[in-house]
Order: structure tokens, then C-alpha cells, then sequence
């Protein structure tokens, strides 16, 4: 198996078939990758919506759709991880999709030790049509997209404080798993976790496309009271400084720099 796609979903609405529609509709051939999609923290009616989907879809591909009654995008991250067979693995998110071509570019210039990026493109839910001008991966691509560098010299980390949008070779994850204590930050933590391993990264062309969702009320979007942020950024803190100091020559120090700071930022700069 030469890919495992990700997808944790928690009571999806109608935007989950136009993820899975997209993944359907992948050039990557059917037998070379294979779909987890993880229910956390929900069971009916979305279990059956989804395994009729999958039986009336999805002939012939290798779906593996597991459910579970315990919540947490980081433990149906980590539940997919256990199971991912392929030798690469990417994630998306329920509420997002993929151009036909993600697959097929981004394992195309991947190799054991690299990292492949696509092209990033955000809107707002209900008007796919208008691209978000002010999004700050967009600007990381068109300035780098012509180089293959070492990501953690240069402002390429940016790309690095999630796991979608990404190929990333399976060997990387080991035994190393989202720490489900966090709701907020997870992500950056997670990445940081495995970027001992990251030696270089390379970019698809503009074909290969993440379409990134911002819906009202998501877990991205949802307010959070500057009390909440400051209290998480402090815990992220103390959580990128241990896995530091436990490997201090493994990780990049300015990487560790950058992500301690980004923790403060977010508390001084507060809506």
C-alpha cells in the first residue's frame, strides 16, 4: 500500500460527500491507496449515512471506517495511525477536499526522506468560488514553490504547524502520536514531535490543491476567551520545551524557537 489517507469526522454535515467525492476522484490509482475514516465521539444516524455512502461509492477501493464512542480529533488521528498500512501517510479534514491530481502529485515527488506540499487554497463555507487573498500559506508557496530546500532554514515551517496538506512518510510517525490532552494546538505539536525526522521538503504544482474550508463555529473558527488562549499557550510551551530537552541535537532549534514563539503570539495577539 502506497498511501494512507486520513479522515476523522465528528457529526459531519452534507460537506463530508464532497470530501470523500474528492478522494473518489483521485487519478492515484484504487489499489495503491487506502481510506480510514475515523466517527469519534458520535455513533447513528452518521454511521449509516456513511457506510451506505462507502457501499454505494467506493467498489473496489480499500476503505477501512471505524467508529468509536471516545471524542478527540487527536485520538481518531491516532486510532488511523495504529491501523495505516500505506507507506505514506496524509490527513484531511472532514470539512475540506482535494483536487484529482493531490494524490497522484504529491507521492510523485516524495522519497523516504521528504516531505511533499501541495498548493494551498482557502475559502469561506458557501463561496468555493472566491479564494481567501490573505492567506498566509499562499504567499509561502508562490515564494518557494521553485526550490527544494530544507524547510527548517526558511519560512517553509509555516506549512508545518498542521498535518494536512502533506504527504508524510510513515517512518516519521514511529510510535509517536497526537497528545489528546490538547484541543487547541495539537496540530503544531504533533508536527513538531516528528520534525527530528523531516530532512527536506518539496513542493507539487499548482494542480495538486488542498481546499481548506473556514466554516462558522468549526474548531479552527470558534472563539476562545483570552484566559483559554493564554492557559493553552503556556501548556504548548511547556510541551514543545519536553520534547526538546529529551532529544535536544534530534530537533532543529530554531523550528523550536519559532514554535515557542508562535505559542506566545497567539496570546498577545488576541481578537
Amino acid at each position: 500500500m502506497k498511501i494512507s489517507v486520513i479522515i476523522p469526522t465528528y457529526k459531519p454535515q452534507s460537506y463530508i460527500w464532497e470530501c470523500l467525492d474528492s478522494i473518489k476522484n483521485q487519478t492515484f490509482s484504487k489499489s495503491d491507496f487506502e481510506l480510514i475514516i475515523v466517527l469519534n465521539g458520535c455513533n447513528e444516524p452518521y454511521y449509516s449515512q456513511i457506510k451506505e455512502y462507502i457501499n454505494n461509492n467506493f467498489i473496489g477501493y480499500n476503505v477501512n471506517f471505524i467508529q468509536t464512542d471516545i471524542g478527540g480529533v487527536s485520538n481518531a488521528r491516532n486510532i488511523a495511525l495504529d491501523v495505516a498500512k500505506g507507506e505514506y501517510i496524509t490527513f484531511i479534514d472532514d470539512d475540506d477536499y482535494i483536487s484529482s491530481s493531490y494524490l497522484d502529485e504529491l507521492y510523485n515527488i516524495a522519497t523516504p526522506d521528504t516531505i511533499s506540499l501541495c498548493y494551498p487554497y482557502a475559502f469561506n463555507d458557501g463561496h468555493p468560488e472566491v479564494k481567501l487573498q490573505d492567506y498566509g500559506l499562499n504567499k509561502v508557496y508562490d515564494r518557494y514553490c521553485n526550490e527544494d530546500r530544507n524547510y527548517l532554514s526558511s519560512k517553509v515551517r509555516k506549512f508545518f504547524s498542521g498535518p494536512c496538506m502533506k504527504l508524510i512518510p510513515r517512518s516519521y510517525t514511529q510510535h509517536k502520536r497526537f497528545d489528546i490532552r490538547f484541543k487547541n494546538g495539537e496540530d503544531s505539536i504533533y508536527m513538531f514531535l516528528i520534525s527530528d525526522k523531516i530532512k527536506n521538503i518539496r513542493f507539487t504544482s499548482t494542480s495538486a490543491i488542498y481546499y481548506r474550508r473556514y466554516r462558522a463555529n468549526s474548531a479552527i473558527t470558534r472563539k476562545r476567551t483570552i484566559a483559554q488562549k493564554f492557559i493553552n499557550a503556556m501548556r504548548m510551551i511547556g510541551e514543545y520545551i519536553t520534547i526538546y530537552i529529551r532529544k535536544p541535537f534530534a530537533y532543529n532549534f530554531i523550528f523550536f524557537v519559532t514554535r515557542v514563539l508562535g505559542a506566545i503570539k497567539s496570546i498577545l495577539f488576541t481578537a
